[in-house]
């Protein structure tokens, strides 16, 4: 580029500064249709994103609904009278023989 100027008439030189800028020009519009397609997939994945992220927290809303309807019917019933405690214990140590069963049986089955 630096002997543009030497021995050639300014027309040619005029010609040839004008042919790179324009191929410069395209080069630049490649990239940035390359930048703007790029930024239209990244706008796209995050909506996809929030919907997911708003489904998960209505998801979570009701589950949290759900245990605490459980945690008061549980305190509900051990605050109650002695026939109910009695039931609980039952519960509670019939849970506790089913997960050693299951634990055998698991252990069991990988041998």
């Amino acid at each position: 580029m630096a002997d543009w100027g030497r021995g050639q008439n300014p027309s040619a030189v005029d010609e040839m500064i004008d042919m790179e800028n324009k191929r410069m020009a395209e080069n630049l519009a490649t990239k940035v249709t390359r930048l703007k397609s790029l930024a239209l997939d990244i706008d796209k994945d995050v909506e996809d994103q929030n919907h997911y992220v708003d489904g998960m927290d209505t998801d979570f809303m009701s589950v949290t609904g759900l245990l605490t309807g459980s945690v008061k019917r549980f305190s509900t019933m051990t605050r109650s009278g002695r026939d109910n405690r009695k039931l609980l214990c039952y519960v509670s140590a019939g849970l506790v023989v089913v997960f050693f069963i299951l634990y055998y049986l698991v252990t069991r089955a990988r041998t």
